[in-house]
């Protein structure tokens, strides 16, 4: 047994020896193929595709199919429920679509022009009203309508029905002047309370506040108050002109509430050098404070165009935030056929894509007047939910969608 065992340490210590023999052979002989011209010339691997980064175009393309067949579209929303609503004014309908383009139904809202969703999932719609005084005297009105979906366990535009209404100047007073039917309601914005924000313009009188104001509604549809800008240490009560479209960050598809009472809201003046305001709200135990907010302007190494740029707009008549984190801003402009994509803070454009030699933010904002997928003609409102982008293309009757080529799978 100890021969044996003796023999069989020999041959394994041999085994061993051998096999590091051979390892030091091929080492060897790799090494030797490195070199020009010995044991045979290098393989050429010059067929072999390097790998280049190409950054993808930056640009917003349209999405087919084009939602056609309307009359006059005024403004379009992704709402809570994460349907899409269209407003068509020219037969004062609201439309509700899914994502998938299925009609879910269509609600009649006289002079219906605007809509937002509440956290509660009611629809407030700017329309009209008409009304008769103690005279006899008959005037049609701006009237924000309350429309409730909800009946019972079904929820859905089909089971629609007005529940308040909000009609100007009744919210205030109870008697009607003859310079009320002037008085336009715009554009609503919720807050993460259900307060809402309501832009007005128009020429009354007795009236409380400008009458170009963003007057506050709490969530049960009481007037509050018009909201007064602090600059400078002065308090301004007619700081907006022609005030329009107005949005919060209140956006879908925020499933927690972000408690943020800062706006943007535009200016249809054509006399404004700015057409467009961030509005900061600061609350103190003194209560609430709403200031100018600034946004970055001029700085060239960043962006090519900005926000708050003097005269950077025309007729901006829509405006939005995106609510999925990305905090864009969009803008359409119905003079200029424009949409317009911003970030948070004012620069126009998208941030390069990793690898990207370029370093300022690149334009990704279209437009101009045509029938083309690209173009618009008078566009009213813009929307966005899921990378998507949607523009009420009033003049041409139509809604177009939009997605950013980095957003596509």
């Amino acid at each position: 047994m100890g021969f044996k065992k003796d023999i069989n340490h020999l041959n394994t210590n041999y085994t061993i020896r051998n096999y590091f023999f051979h390892v030091l052979i091929i080492l060897f002989a790799f090494s030797l193929t490195g070199c020009e011209k010995y044991l045979g010339n290098k393989t050429d691997l010059d067929f072999i595709d390097k790998p280049v980064f190409q950054a993808r175009d930056v640009a917003y393309v349209p999405i087919q199919p084009i939602l056609d067949g309307f009359v006059y579209p005024t403004d379009v929303l992704a709402g809570f429920d994460e349907l899409i609503y269209i407003v068509d004014n020219g037969t004062e309908e609201i439309i509700a679509l899914d994502q998938a383009l299925t009609e879910q139904g269509r609600f009649s809202v006289p002079g219906v022009k605007k809509i937002a969703q509440d956290r509660n999932l009611d629809l407030l719609a700017i329309g009209s009203k008409d009304t008769v005084d103690g005279l006899g005297q008959s005037y049609t009105l701006q009237c924000i309508y309350r429309i409730n979906m909800q009946n019972g366990s079904t929820y859905g535009i089909s089971n629609a029905k007005i529940t308040n209404k909000v009609i100007h100047p009744f919210y205030f007073r109870n008697t009607i002047s003859s310079n009320d039917p002037n008085v336009e309601f715009n554009d609503i914005a919720i807050l993460a309370t259900n307060e809402y924000y309501v832009t007005r313009n128009g020429n009354s009188s007795n009236i409380v506040g400008p009458d170009q104001a963003v007057l506050l509604f709490n969530q049960k549809d009481v007037w509050i108050t018009p909201v007064s800008i602090t600059s400078g240490g002065a308090t301004y009560n007619d700081f907006f002109k022609r005030p329009f479209a107005i949005s919060t960050r209140v956006q879908p598809p925020q499933i927690s509430v972000v408690n943020d009472r800062t706006f943007l809201v535009t200016s249809i003046d054509e006399n404004a050098v700015l057409k467009i305001n961030g509005i900061q709200v600061l609350e103190d135990e003194n209560g609430i404070v709403y200031i100018p907010q600034a946004s970055i302007v001029g700085d060239y190494t960043q962006a090519d165009d900005f926000l708050q740029r003097p005269f950077r707009f025309k007729k901006p008549e829509g405006l939005t935030i995106t609510g999925d984190g990305t905090n864009f801003i969009f803008v359409v402009d119905s003079e200029t056929d424009s949409l317009y994509q911003f970030t948070s803070n004012g620069l126009e454009g998208i941030k390069p894509p990793p690898g990207a030699a370029e370093t300022k933010y690149i334009k990704a904002s279209f437009g101009g007047t045509g029938t083309a997928a690209n173009q618009f003609n008078d566009p009213k409102s813009v929307a966005y939910l899921n990378q998507i982008v949607y523009v009420a293309d009033a003049g041409n009757g139509r809604v177009l969608r939009f997605k950013l080529t980095l957003d596509f799978d």
